[in-house]
């Protein structure tokens, strides 16, 4: 039993922390908490939760075939691109005052939850994210291939970023309102963080490209 509260609280504590850096998902959830309400940002981190749950339990039963499929990272890292600065073009529409103006994938047409689940989905970041902790987490000794001891990581991963979306979801709400802050000023720093990721996601796309492709020069 303590073997396995160890891997729950590692689990809990490497999400937290781990969900806690500004990215997309804390950020969305954030947004929506101030643009619709607590629950419809609820709805949206559960859904995330649910995509990052089932990545890391096929990563622990399919560590070697995800490693080989190269492609299939390449897809998801562009999708993710093309996700965000969608949200970064909506979140500055949002912030100018247009009126209805709102992010494409932030429209009542897709219920929160759902949202949450495609958004988290093709993010690749957290597959390398999950791949790394878990392989330490095996090499100490604090992973094993137990179903208790997965059971037990999963929970721990859920609980951790839950927690983390919380500050972001009602941190967000109470900065609109204790520093009676606009809505549309928090959407255009919202943009802003947004555009960064994108260069920075794009970037670090274009120099992995070129590193490969040096490398497989020299060895030729």
């Amino acid at each position: 039993m303590k073997s396995i509260f160890r891997v729950f609280y590692s689990g809990m504590s490497i999400s937290f922390f781990g969900s806690m850096v500004i990215g997309t998902i804390g950020l969305s959830a954030m947004q929506i908490s101030i643009t619709e309400g607590i629950r419809p940002a609820i709805n949206f981190s559960i859904g995330s939760i649910v995509a990052e749950v089932i990545y890391v339990r096929l990563l622990l039963v399919a560590l070697t075939w995800i490693q080989k499929n190269e492609r299939i990272f390449k897809i998801m890292e562009w999708l993710a691109v093309v996700i965000v600065v969608i949200l970064a073009i909506g979140s500055f529409k949002a912030s100018m005052g247009h009126h209805g103006a709102k992010n494409v994938l932030l429209s009542y047409t897709m219920h929160r939850f759902l949202l949450g689940l495609m958004m988290r989905a093709i993010s690749p970041a957290a597959i390398p994210f999950w791949l790394g902790w878990s392989s330490v987490l095996y090499a100490k000794g604090i992973m094993q291939d137990k179903k208790g001891f997965y059971n037990g990581y999963l929970l721990g991963i859920g609980l951790g970023t839950f927690a983390a979306h919380c500050i972001f979801i009602f941190g967000g709400k109470m900065a609109v309102q204790k520093l009676d802050a606009s809505q549309e000023a928090i959407n255009f720093i919202i943009g802003c963080v947004f555009s960064i990721t994108a260069i920075a996601q794009i970037w670090k796309i274009l120099k992995k490209r070129y590193q490969h492709r040096k490398k497989h020069k020299v060895m030729n």
